[in-house]
Order: C-alpha cells, then sequence, then structure tokens
C-alpha cells in the first residue's frame, strides 16, 4: 500500500526530497512547483529544479501563482490526498490548504527546532557561529515553522563549512528522512513532539546591506559570517582604486592574530585587521570576474599592506 501525495517545493534543496519521495513507491498525483521566472544573466525564462526533475520523473506540474487563490485550492482539494510534502515551496499555504490532505501538510525544514525558524536557517546557523545543525520534518500549521516535530537527524558544522557544503549536505540527510517518515505515517506509528517555545530564534531572510562586512567586528564573527553568505548571496567589501571602489566578494576567510585600524591591509597577503584580531582573505571575486584563491586573487588585483578596506 502506499500513500496518496502531493509534493510541493522549488529548488534543489527540494528536487532531491522529491526524488527520495518518487523512489519509495507513493502515489504522487500533483508537483507543485514555483511558475518559471527569468533566471541568469540572460534573463531567460527558466523551470525551477522541482519541475524539470518532475517532468522527467513523467509527474503532473502545477505552477499556481499564489495559493490563495479559490480554483487553486478547490483543484488541490479534490486531489482527496492522504499528505503533502513540503520542501522550499516559496509560498505560505493558507488554513484551508493544510487542512486540505486527510493527515495534514508535513514541511521538511533545515534546522533543529525552535532555533532558526524562517527563511535562511542554513546561513543564519552559520553565521551565528552554532555547532550543530540538522533537518526535522514537522506537521504545518499556521505559524511560522512552529508545528510538531515528527522525525528529526543532526548534522554537525564543521569549521571549513560555508553555506554551500552546509546546503549540500542537509539536502541529502533531509531528503534521506523522507522514506523513513511516509512508512512511519502509513503505519499510523508517527509521534508528534511538540516545539518548546524556550530558545526561538528566527532565520530572517538575508539583505543586500547586511551582506557588507564590517571590519569592526571581532575577526570570529567577521570570519563566520563570510562562511555563511557563502556562495551567496557572499559578503563584500570595497576595494579603493584608481578608478574608484570594486567590489569584492569573500567566500572564506581564516581568523589570525593581528592589531590595526579596522580594516587596514597588516601585510601582503590579504591579513585584515577588525575590530578583535583579524582575518586571512583566503577564496575571493572581483565583481564580474569567478571566484579565486587569494593567490591567484592577487596576481591580478594588488592589495598592499597600508590598504584601507571599507
Amino acid at each position: 500500500m502506499s500513500l496518496r501525495l502531493a509534493f510541493m517545493g522549488t529548488p534543489a534543496f527540494a528536487a532531491a526530497s522529491l526524488a527520495e519521495i518518487a523512489g519509495a513507491g507513493h502515489e504522487i498525483v500533483a508537483v507543485y512547483t514555483q511558475p518559471e521566472r527569468p533566471r541568469g544573466r540572460g534573463q531567460a525564462s527558466a523551470k525551477t529544479p522541482v519541475h524539470e526533475l518532475a517532468e522527467q520523473l513523467g509527474l503532473p506540474v502545477f505552477t499556481p501563482d499564489s495559493f490563495r487563490d479559490g480554483d487553486v485550492l478547490a483543484a488541490f482539494e479534490a486531489l482527496d490526498l492522504d499528505a503533502a510534502c513540503v520542501v522550499a515551496y516559496g509560498q505560505i499555504l493558507p488554513r484551508r490548504a493544510l487542512d486540505a490532505p486527510h493527515l495534514g501538510c508535513l514541511n521538511l525544514h533545515a534546522s533543529l527546532l525552535p532555533r532558526w525558524r524562517g527563511a535562511a536557517p542554513i546561513q543564519r546557523a552559520i553565521m551565528a557561529g552554532d555547532e550543530m545543525t540538522g533537518v526535522q520534518i514537522m506537521q504545518m500549521e499556521a505559524g511560522l515553522d512552529t508545528g510538531p516535530v515528527l522525525m528529526s537527524e543532526t548534522v554537525p558544522i564543521y569549521e571549513t563549512d560555508t553555506a554551500g557544503s552546509l546546503h549540500d549536505r542537509l539536502m541529502q540527510v533531509g531528503a534521506m528522512l523522507w522514506p523513513r517518515t511516509l512508512a512511519a505515517l502509513e503505519r499510523g506509528s508517527l509521534s508528534a513532539a511538540p516545539q518548546s517555545e524556550d530558545g526561538v530564534t528566527y532565520a530572517r531572510k538575508i539583505t543586500r546591506e547586511e551582506a557588507r562586512i564590517d571590519w569592526a567586528r571581532p575577526a570570529g564573527e567577521i570570519a563566520d559570517m563570510i562562511r555563511g553568505l557563502s556562495p551567496f548571496p557572499g559578503a563584500w567589501f570595497a576595494l579603493p582604486g584608481a578608478k574608484g571602489e570594486v567590489r569584492v566578494k569573500v567566500h572564506f576567510a581564516v581568523p589570525e592574530r593581528g592589531e590595526g585600524e579596522p580594516g587596514a591591509v597588516l601585510d601582503d597577503r590579504l591579513l585584515i585587521a577588525c575590530g578583535r584580531g583579524a582575518v586571512r582573505l583566503t577564496r575571493l571575486q572581483r565583481e564580474g570576474r569567478g571566484v579565486m584563491e587569494a593567490d591567484e586573487f592577487l596576481r591580478g588585483t594588488a592589495v598592499p599592506a597600508g590598504t584601507r578596506l571599507s
């Protein structure tokens, strides 16, 4: 016996879960994802990773602009679902949608709730210096990531992790949670653990302004921020040049000993003074160019000791 499911998701992180659910033999009668939108430098219209995978699997795909539309909700209710599996869909589901499947809507979230509820849990965990995170599948409620937890897996955060590397590990671990969760749901053996209201934090969306490096902060905080914003949107600073300032993204940095005015370059190998200590910039990206290791970057862009970064 298999469950009658809808899948709702958009990015590659969600596509991995769709692949595992499909492989577990459940009946996926509908896949919901965001509409095609312009992407990349050419701004050509492109399907989401979930849309592309669903088509490869021969699954019907729906791309409503809003799940609050009455016709969209009526069509969703008419699917007569056992459950809906939601992963980074990108739309807030109204109560009517949450109540439509017989066993409700289940959501995969990339943190150990109630820490880092919200839009950017992977980035925020690294930026905060957390040593541990995880993935959890919860029963969805009307509140933001407030539902009881059904299945959980912890994942360490290494000092070498960026948001990109941690994203990829959590994507795979989270995808593997679905077959176990759905098998237990089918048996009626899932236990729901209500979230504590102690230790609640919110992973608000990363803003462009927030990504600018404040050299007055301690070196450890700056290194964590850089890792947490790599590869996207990328922590950045302004490098002075003969033709004006150039924006440079930093994709990795290591705290080191060093003293000086915040933002001062302390040697010819990109050691930058911070509010406390210093950071060595090891992987950078000049505006309009690809990511480079520090040695390669310096061969094309001189940043001598005494330069002030802003």
